[in-house]
């Protein structure tokens, strides 16, 4: 096997991690990106977050926790297994969330849930990001075309296909 061969085989071995890293990175960077976006629609554009909006904060934070682990410790799949739990969960809050607004008369408003979450340590630690006080009907106009919960669905499903994408293509190396 002359030098370049094994070069060839190095660079096959290294490049799938260092591109799983890089999705994994990429995704939590997105993450971080859609809590910003949300303190700017609670504080800047005064949208009040209902329990479902704080639940999927939660996911958003989950999966970019799981993503910068599985990137930092060198194990993709792991990283990726965890944060596409989060974002199926986050599919799952957004399906509720987007069957609210299309039943009106179906509303979470004030509820056990909202009471729970805001009980919660970090709600009470950081009551700016996590603190629940709106109504889940009140999605706002829409933005480009679709809805504040239709574009937090839209991208649990981008990300759930990106980290399926990254652990099934783990597994073909």
């Amino acid at each position: 096997m002359c030098e370049n061969d094994q070069l060839d085989s190095i660079h096959l071995t290294v490049s799938p991690m260092k591109n799983s890293r890089t999705v994994l990175l990429l995704i939590a960077a997105l993450c971080f990106l859609m809590l910003g976006v949300a303190m700017y629609l609670q504080h800047a554009m005064n949208m009040a977050p209902c329990p479902l909006c704080v639940i999927q904060r939660y996911l958003f934070l989950a999966i970019a926790i799981a993503c910068l682990g599985g990137a930092a410790a060198n194990r993709p799949s792991i990283g990726a297994g965890i944060g596409l739990l989060a974002a199926l969960g986050g599919l799952g809050v957004g399906a509720k969330h987007l069957y609210v607004l299309a039943n009106p008369g179906f509303s979470c408003g004030i509820d056990p849930v909202e009471t729970a979450l805001n009980k919660v340590f970090t709600a009470e630690l950081m009551p700016f990001m996590f603190e629940s006080y709106g109504a889940c009907e009140n999605a706002g106009e829409p933005f480009f075309g679709l809805s504040i919960p239709q574009w937090a669905f839209a991208w649990f499903a981008i990300f759930a296909i990106g980290l399926l994408w990254t652990m099934l293509r783990r597994k073909q190396h």
